[in-house]
């Protein structure tokens, strides 16, 4: 009984160990990128429009959270970019398990959705804006749109390559024991493409936000993508800096979020 709670205490004072040294890690490298930035542009080795110093993002962040820029707080911004790329990332991870399933159980369906799904894949985002405006106006809707044709084929072929990769041995197992085609989907097949489900919602996050950028260049009147639109052409660099950095951290909580999310629902990856 002792040796097995000098064990346990042993396990835990290692991961906890390895979750400071983590940690500990990643504030080394924030303050060394911090540095590196204050000391390029305290010996000016960029004009001060191209890249303002800390204080200066300093500066800017307090004024666009409280007086805002173009009328338009940073929350303001944050806020209908969480509901634009929050829309269409559920919406591609919903429709893009669905047809992933069904393109991967069914050789006919692959082979009417494949050449469309390749056809589309290399298409800019941006391409399809004239074409969205037209169809869908310049409300949200387009701009929804967008964002989820972008991220929908990372979620398809991912989900297509997890199903595939169902162990045969657990399909014999399953049918064997007598369960139905919808049993062996249910209870086999989709727990065996969760991992890589999550590798594609991890992936899409990515793809989400990169095309918001584009997305907001409909028309729109807020957004973290139109306040560095704005701020870009008004030569406004400083709040540029602020929106790529909100836009980054707000993308590394959604995948943190999706990896305790895949870590409570497929507990056994990466275990043997």
């Amino acid at each position: 009984m002792i040796e097995l709670v000098s064990v346990d205490l042993g396990e835990d004072l290692f991961k906890a160990s390895k979750r400071w040294r983590r940690r500990s890690g990643y504030a080394i490298a924030f303050a060394l990128a911090i540095g590196i930035w204050w000391l390029l542009t305290a010996v000016r080795a960029f004009p001060v429009f191209a890249l303002p110093s800390p204080v200066d993002v300093y500066h800017a962040f307090v004024t666009t959270t409280t007086t805002g820029y173009l009328s338009v707080t940073l929350q303001q911004d944050l806020l209908a970019s969480l509901v634009r790329v929050g829309i269409a990332f559920v919406g591609a991870v919903v429709l893009g398990t669905i047809i992933g399933v069904v393109m991967a159980e069914s050789r006919v369906i692959f082979g009417l959705i494949d050449p469309f799904l390749q056809f589309l894949r290399p298409i800019p985002p941006l391409a399809f804006i004239p074409l969205f405006v037209v169809w869908f106006g310049i409300g949200e809707l387009p701009k929804v749109l967008l964002i989820l044709v972008a991220t929908l084929p990372v979620i398809i072929i991912s989900t297509i390559s997890g199903v595939r990769d169902t162990p045969r041995q657990r399909l014999e197992v399953a049918q064997c024991l007598g369960a139905s085609r919808s049993e062996i989907l249910r209870h086999v097949v989709l727990p065996s493409a969760l991992p890589a489900i999550f590798t594609g919602m991890k992936v899409g996050v990515g793809v989400a936000w990169s095309t918001l950028v584009a997305a907001e260049l409909i028309a729109a009147q807020s957004g973290l993508g139109w306040l560095v639109e704005q701020a870009g052409q008004e030569l406004q660099t400083a709040i540029v800096v602020i929106g790529i950095i909100v836009i980054g951290i707000v993308g590394y909580l959604m995948e943190l979020t999706i990896r305790s999310l895949e870590a409570a629902v497929v507990p056994w990856r990466g275990k043997a």
